[in-house]
């Protein structure tokens, strides 16, 4: 199956079944993921290097400021969509088949996981995976350790605290923090 016929069934359609077409296609485009992280991330390189791999892995040609520490893995790197002067810290795994979009000036902490896809219930179709977008907004910051749920959209200029789980929306300007994630604060209450 085409790359673009692939995207368009996983962006449409949003489930995928186990041992189908689409799936047998998902899983080789995330052959090739895995084969260029590993290379990624046991080599030394230079930011510019990182920048330039990052940006065949993503399949998008990433802006000079953009900043990554490795290690790095992704499912599939072809469902990720990063803004200008983006940085994300070492140990991140992102599960992008549902998409991932990440607004300019984010920072990403280290360790976080942003989960696209959920299983479905019944343990007899639990290769059933359902897929759903995840999108941090402008100037979000995401704390160290944070996992990201399916479906979830991060306001501008909020900020996901270190360790959260989160599972629904945070509205903008907030600060969210726990397992589940719950409102801390305004941001312009912290801001002096």
């Amino acid at each position: 199956m085409e790359l673009e016929k692939l995207l368009f069934k996983m962006r449409n359609e949003g489930v995928i079944h186990a041992g189908s077409e689409v799936n047998k296609a998902m899983v080789a485009v995330s052959d090739e993921a895995r084969r260029l992280c590993t290379h990624l991330n046991n080599g030394v390189y230079t930011n510019e290097q990182i920048r330039q791999q990052v940006s065949q892995i993503v399949g998008q040609e990433l802006d000079e400021d953009f900043s990554l520490f490795l290690p790095f893995t992704t499912d599939f790197g072809e469902n990720i969509k990063i803004g200008k002067n983006v940085f994300i810290n070492s140990g991140c795994r992102f599960q992008d088949q549902g998409q991932i979009f990440i607004g300019d000036q984010s920072l990403i902490g280290h360790n976080v996981v942003l989960a696209t896809i959920n299983h479905n219930y019944n343990p007899l179709n639990r290769g059933t995976m359902y897929l759903k977008p995840i999108i941090l907004k402008e100037r979000t910051w995401i704390g160290s350790n944070a996992t990201i749920l399916p479906g979830v959209t991060v306001g501008e200029n909020s900020i996901v605290a270190a360790g959260s789980v989160v599972t629904k929306d945070v509205e903008p300007n907030t600060i969210v923090g726990g397992n589940p994630a719950k409102f801390i604060a305004h941001l312009e209450d912290k801001i002096k």
